[in-house]
């Protein structure tokens, strides 16, 4: 198969799609499926094109077809060809190409692949109460059921255009013969084989006159030469159908090569992970926040949570594809270098987010920090810290750095270098606190006030000579001294953190714990 899919590479020009509806934030599971179309263009030297598919106007929800533009973005996953960009196969929005299908379906139709339906809601729900009564296991409307309803198979060709003349609604249905077993040859799974029999007929235009999925992917696939088609395995139980039109509309020689993804999936294995699993277990599923404009409810994203798009692009390659060689951190350029279709899983990925943590950590520790420290000045001002995005605070940054798993654990390593800690742990410094500790800390405080170099190391050295004299341990000073400063008994080292706040704030903090003592 490995050398098939090489041969059509090299054939003929690689154009893959990513085809989202501007319904809502946009699901990790969707980043990574833009990812591997992505790279997967980058590594053939092929375009990738984004698609907008909005023909259901009842799901449309304002501002979600420019989220998803902004999560591209923030990603660096930029399509070549957009309703942005623009390019040579456009309109690259459904609902403006909808003459464009009624064309097609009307060609279905005249071939007799297709039928006109007039079933009213209220018909359709009483075919299925039937079916329920008789116990039939499927409430499908198929070949089973379509001679027993209202539509152009069972009306007479003057009945059909009646109802057409005087402007009764109607749907176009797929009439799906059954007993046809369809081959598809997937780039992930295989050879899959589906049977006809348990495939209903599927609405292909609504009767506002707008396409479904079905019909309006076959269309803009051929009409926009696409060569891959890359989508979630939850897409299966629908290839049948797109086989079906490819065959009758352009012949399955014109089919991309399609492949079938694997789910990403809850992190103890049991089902395709949702955003409902990211508000119980406490962490994003959507790459950027998401606003719902109905409800005012917000979804956080990977991006606010304090993640690097390089860490949320490699961890996402991660679920479901390795190289085979061990190595988990790649860059764009070492992912698009080794990314092939035949090291993609057939099976589901677990999604873990202390790994996707550990990913970010490892990004932010390989990264400059002048690439993310605005962000990072960011979270500080919005904590009322007042910080400039400058040398000395690229200089801080990367003293924790190593502490920070997201860019939002700065303000938990880095906030105490800008803000006195509002309540020092005094509990960590009282079981060791004395007559001979609060001794020392006053010579210490009158030592550093009249101090004429602030440097680390001249501090040290002035902290352990004094605590010789007094016959304390220095080792308890230390710990205490970090509590004085810092709030807790974490941080980089104490003296060079004294360095750094100055003079004023080391003496202060150290006061202002000993008055609370």
């Amino acid at each position: 198969m490995t050398t098939i899919f090489a041969a059509m590479e090299q054939q003929q020009s690689v154009r893959v799609r990513f085809a989202p509806s501007p319904t809502g934030g946009l699901h990790l599971g969707g980043v990574r499926t833009v990812l591997f179309n992505y790279l997967f263009a980058k590594k053939n030297g092929g375009q990738f094109i984004l698609r907008i598919e909005d023909t259901d106007q009842t799901r449309f929800v304002e501002g979600a077809e420019q989220y998803i533009y902004d999560c591209l973005t923030w990603c660096g996953l930029q399509p070549d060809e957009s309703p942005l960009q623009g390019g040579s196969y456009g309109p690259y929005r459904q609902s403006e190409r909808k003459a464009i299908y009624k064309t097609y379906a009307d060609k279905l139709i005249q071939a007799g692949k297709a039928y006109y339906a007039f079933d009213t809601p209220e018909d359709l729900e009483q075919m299925r109460e039937t079916l329920k009564a008789t116990g039939s296991a499927s409430l499908q409307y198929d070949h089973h059921i379509r001679m027993k309803m209202k539509n152009s198979l069972t009306l007479s060709a003057d009945e059909t255009n009646e109802h057409i003349q005087k402007g009764t609604p109607y749907v176009i249905r797929l009439r799906v013969e059954p007993g046809q077993i369809l081959v598809l040859d997937d780039m992930v799974r295989g050879r899959v084989e589906m049977d006809t029999t348990f495939t209903d007929d599927k609405v292909l235009m609504k009767a506002d006159g707008m396409p479904t999925y079905h019909l309006a992917v076959v269309v803009d696939d051929y009409l926009m030469k696409i060569t891959h088609a890359f989508r979630g395995e939850e897409w299966l139980p629908s290839a049948p159908v797109h086989v079906l039109l490819w065959q009758h509309l352009f012949g399955t020689d014109a089919m991309p090569q399609w492949a079938h993804l694997p789910l990403i999936l809850k992190p103890d294995g049991h089902g395709k992970l949702s955003k409902r699993d990211g508000d119980r277990l406490g962490f994003p599923v959507y790459a950027m926040n998401w606003k719902d404009p109905v409800t005012g409810d917000m979804t956080q994203g990977f991006r606010e949570t304090g993640f690097l798009p390089e860490a949320f692009n490699n961890m996402l390659a991660m679920l479901g594809w390795n190289d085979g060689s061990g190595q988990e951190i790649f860059s764009m350029e070492e992912l698009i270098q080794h990314f092939s279709m035949e090291r993609v899983h057939k099976a589901g990925a677990k999604f873990d987010y202390e790994k996707a943590k550990w990913f970010n950590h490892q990004w932010i520790q390989k990264t400059n920090v002048n690439e993310y420290s605005k962000i990072v000045a960011e979270y500080f001002n919005k904590e009322g810290m007042t910080v400039e995005n400058n040398t000395s605070f690229c200089e801080i940054l990367d003293l924790v750095k190593e502490r920070c798993h997201v860019l939002t654990d700065f303000i938990e390593h880095a906030g105490y270098f800008y803000q006195d800690p509002a309540t020092p742990d005094i509990d960590a410094i009282r079981p060791k606190w004395g007559a001979d500790k609060k001794q020392y800390f006053e010579t210490l405080v009158t030592h550093f006030q009249n101090a004429s170099n602030w440097s680390a190391e001249v501090l040290e050295q002035d902290a352990k000579h004094l605590a010789t004299e007094q016959s304390v341990k220095f080792g308890e000073i230390q710990l205490m001294l970090r509590v004085m400063l810092v709030g807790k008994k974490a941080g980089i080292g104490v003296f060079q953190i004294a360095e750094i706040i100055g003079k004023d704030a080391t003496c202060r903090r150290i006061l202002h714990t000993m008055n609370q003592l």
